[in-house]
């Protein structure tokens, strides 16, 4: 029996050879976890890694067996990473961002899909509105994201503008001239007053009193917003993003109605932030199943980091599941 020759692991399943459920490895599940973890949550190069595991482990490896070892590590977490999506899919907010990618040194996207406890992240060849709704697919959840206009699909009860953008956008403007200069400064004390009433709730938790304070913000601000949306000569500079706001009005405000929305996206941006330190180290990827490697060995290390799991100690399950043929351990 199988099970005799190798204790700890199952007998394959009826009607399975043996020599095809034995993982085509010569390395146990925590030494390729221990590989993968190296490559994704510290981001060692594969020459590096080679030189680590002849130091640690005692174990001489060339950069092409741990291509090899991130390859099936990528064929255990091909169903959590797909679990993630829906789950994310399922759930009554997000926060979304793209940021750019390379694949053999052609430009791509890197999107972002996360709440407070997982992280979904997928390579594309944009940053396009159709990769957004294929992302998005049906969900009825709440996206936080910037301005960019892939998102405008979305209706404007189901979006949260982030306003730390806003208030950058603003910072911009108000470096500028006459009208410009005015309409960034009249947005950086909107900024402001928004960011004050949020951490004021933040210590209270009343949240009667942040609508109240919002809804007199909107009123205050807005006929500001449109005078500077109208078509006069001295509006040029700052006439297009004053159109744009008024046209997502509602869309800068769902926070103070949805008790798991926040008024900025820096969730997503520092979720990003490993995946893009880890592009400019590695220099993205070179083939379409490295796209599909990355992504998903940067979807569990960014979701165990949320879920404050060991990266590991979780891959070492998942590898383990794989070479057995069980389902794979999820993380939603």
């Amino acid at each position: 029996m199988l099970s005799s020759v190798l204790p700890g692991l199952r007998a394959p399943p009826p009607g399975r050879a043996a020599s095809a459920y034995i993982a085509q490895s010569a390395f146990g599940p925590r030494f390729q976890a221990a590989v993968a973890t190296l490559c994704t949550r510290n981001r060692v190069s594969r020459r590096d890694v080679v030189e680590l595991c002849e130091q640690l482990f005692s174990s001489r490896i060339s950069t092409g067996t741990a291509d090899a070892i991130l390859a099936r590590a990528s064929e255990a977490l091909a169903e959590p990473h797909a679990d993630l999506l829906a789950a994310l899919r399922g759930g009554g907010a997000v926060n979304m961002d793209e940021t750019g990618w390379r694949t053999a040194g052609e430009r791509r996207a890197l999107w972002g899909i996360f709440d407070r406890r997982h992280a979904y992240l997928h390579v594309a060849p944009d940053r396009h509105e159709d990769h957004a709704k294929e992302l998005l697919a049906e969900t009825k959840a709440i996206v936080t994201s910037d301005r960019w206009w892939a998102y405008a699909h979305l209706p404007l009860a189901r979006r949260q503008l982030c306003w730390a953008h806003l208030k950058r956008d603003f910072a911009a403007h108000a470096e500028g001239l006459a009208a410009e200069k005015e309409f960034g400064e009249h947005g950086l004390k909107l900024s402001g007053r928004v960011f004050w009433t949020w951490e004021i709730f933040q210590n209270t938790n009343d949240r009667r009193e942040l609508k109240r304070t919002i809804d007199g913000l909107q009123r205050d601000f807005k006929p500001i917003i449109q005078g500077y949306a109208s078509k006069r000569a001295r509006n040029k500079y700052c006439r297009g993003m004053a159109r744009n706001l008024i046209k997502a009005w509602p869309a800068l405000w769902t926070f103070a109605a949805h008790p798991e929305v926040e008024p900025t996206n820096n969730h997503a941006e520092r979720s990003l932030r490993g995946a893009v330190i880890y592009r400019k180290l590695s220099l993205g990827t070179q083939s379409k199943d490295g796209e599909r490697r990355i992504e998903r060995l940067l979807s569990a290390h960014t979701t165990c980091r949320l879920q404050d799991r060991s990266l590991f100690v979780y891959l070492t399950h998942a590898i383990t599941a794989h070479a057995r043929g069980d389902p794979a351990p999820l993380l939603t």
